[in-house]
Parts: structure tokens; sequence; C-alpha cells
């Protein structure tokens, strides 16, 4: 760990005893420490700091560690170790936040349709609540069908709210999901990198030549943008989230760069 920078070597130890400490001492620390949906009664303020330094798996720990170690010491060599703070924090925050207001807006979508169907249990407003639950909607395909064809039939609509009062606890679940790890902020430090170095070279195993770190950002994003626009239900990256970190991260280099050119 010579070879580490200050702050990128607090992070890094910082990380790695929550995780310890939650997979071996039996600390349920994913729980306590990260991010829950705004209005459950779980959620707490503290956690949309506390979730940047928590994960929940060894694979996803390292990844993240990872890109700290590559990048973070020479962002925070040329920032300085106070501006490299401020980059940690404020991308991995921003992340956190876009991702709440995503998760926000798509769970008060999901409930307005929910209580549309609720007032008037049509076929129309029961598949639009079933489209939402795609491998829900793939086991009663059939009976989506018929009940179109027997809009009126008491049974039909009987069904049909039996199916709807499967989904009250996958939501409640849903919704108490916490989201932990440092991918925002991990994601704002490729984008400060490629920001500040974008002809820098990038070597990756799953690509044969080296790609330049501006390109590289840039499909990433678009990758990201598409999964998390996508909503794959067995997908459970916080693909807005990361687009936070690259949002906050430009947003973030671009104060630098305009706030240090007027020295």
């Amino acid at each position: 760990m010579k070879n580490l920078t200050p702050v990128v070597e607090k992070i890094l130890i910082i990380n790695v005893i929550i995780f310890v400490a939650s997979k071996f001492l039996g600390l349920n620390l994913v729980s306590l420490l990260g991010l829950r949906y705004v209005f459950s009664p779980q959620f707490s303020p503290y956690q949309i700091l506390t979730h940047l330094f928590t994960h929940a798996s060894f694979y996803h720990l390292f990844s993240n560690m990872f890109t700290l170690v590559t990048f973070g010491p020479i962002l925070e060599y040329y920032l300085s170790s106070k501006r490299f703070i401020y980059l940690y924090i404020v991308t991995g925050i921003g992340a956190a936040l876009l991702y709440m207001l995503v998760f926000y807006l798509e769970i008060g979508k999901i409930e307005s349709i929910y209580y549309n169907y609720l007032v008037t249990p049509t076929p129309k407003a029961f598949t639009n609540l079933l489209h939402k639950f795609p491998h829900i909607y793939n086991v009663y395909h059939n009976f989506v069908n018929d009940f179109f064809n027997n809009a009126d039939d008491p049974a039909y609509i009987a069904r049909s709210k039996a199916i709807v009062a499967q989904l009250e606890p996958i939501l409640k679940h849903k919704v108490n999901i916490p989201i932990v790890g440092a991918s925002g902020a991990t994601f704002g430090l490729l984008t400060a990198f490629a920001m500040l170095f974008p002809n820098a070279r990038l070597s990756l195993l799953l690509l044969p030549i080296p790609i330049k770190a501006k390109y590289f950002v840039i499909l990433y994003g678009m990758y990201e943008l598409y999964t998390g626009i996508q909503a794959h239900p067995a997908d459970n990256v916080a693909h807005f989230a990361h687009l936070g970190g690259i949002l906050f991260a430009y947003l973030f280099i671009k104060w630098y760069q305009k706030s240090t050119s007027y020295r």
C-alpha cells in the first residue's frame, strides 16, 4: 500500500473494515448502513453517506476498490487530497440523490397504476400494472388475454384481484432493499480521470485493444443509460446511481477547471 495516496488509503481501509465486520463478525451493517427508500420506515439521512463504504459481496467490494486504487492516486495527486475528498463525496452523494429521485418516481408510478386498478379493475388497468412486474406478467400471460375477452365477468375480476394481491408484498420487499456500494463514487473517479486525461489509454480485459479514457466513459455511460431504462427485473444494479456519479463528476471537474483558470 506504499504507492497509495493518503485519502485513497483511508477510504480503502474503511471499506475493508466495514466489509470484514459485516461478513465475519456477524454485524448486519448492510441493513444498518445501506441506503433505503426515502419513505421507508428504515430510512435515515446518514445512509446517504454510509452506503458508500458498505458492500454486500467480495466481488462488489473488489471491483470498486480496484477502480479506487487504479484511478484514485493520480487524481488525488493532481487535484490535491482536499479536492479529492470533495470529488469522492460529491459524486457518491450525487449518485445516491439521482438514484433516490429515479426510484421515487418509479415507485410513485407503480403506486398510481395500482390505485387506478383498485378503482377500476379493468383488463387494461390490470395489464398496465402487471407490465411493471414482467416475471409475474409472463406467468399470467394467458389469463390476461382471457380477461380482455371476459372484462365484465365477476370471476375474472376476482381472479385479477387475487393476482394483484400477490404484488403488494413484492413491492414492499422492493422498497426495503438497501442499496450499498461505492459504485457511484468510483464511476465519478473514472469520469474525472477521463476528463482530465482524455487521451490516456485504458487496457481492459474484455477489449483486445487499448481504448482512450474519454471514449470508454462515453460508451460505459451509454450502456448504463440503456440498462437503466430497460429496468430488467432480475437486474439488481443501481444503474442510475452510476449515471449520477458520471453526471456529478462532470459538473465537479467543470467547476474545478473553471475555478483554476482564473488563477
